[in-house]
């Protein structure tokens, strides 16, 4: 299951990056709308693939992938805009990182919460 997790994660990922991208491209660099419809599409399977996560819980679902999207992001940046990420960069996403596997992977006890 975490490899599936992890492949999925990785799938929605870049599918939302590059999605992202290929639209900051069409905005910003004055090229042809099919850049901006394909980045749509693309972002169209963005919200598709985490549906196929194993996990019932659509919000952790999703709180745990925006980790791993800020893994995604830094690195995406990095090779593609070759803007090298910098101490900061890591111990954020090092911080992130931590918050994902607890939101995604902690033990739970079905324990209700008191008002």
């Amino acid at each position: 299951m975490v490899l599936r997790s992890t492949v999925l994660f990785l799938l929605a990922g870049l599918a939302e990056i590059a999605g992202g991208y290929f639209i900051w491209i069409w905005l910003r660099n004055d090229v042809s709308v099919g850049w901006g419809l394909f980045g749509g599409v693309v972002l169209v399977l963005y919200g598709i693939i985490p549906c196929f996560q194993q996990f019932p819980s659509f919000g952790r679902i999703y709180a745990a992938y925006g980790g791993v999207f800020v893994v995604m992001s830094i690195i995406w940046g990095w090779w593609i805009d070759g803007i090298k990420p910098d101490i900061f960069d890591w111990l954020g996403t090092f911080i992130v990182l931590i918050g994902t596997t607890i939101v995604l992977w902690a033990p739970r006890k079905n324990i209700e919460l008191k008002e």
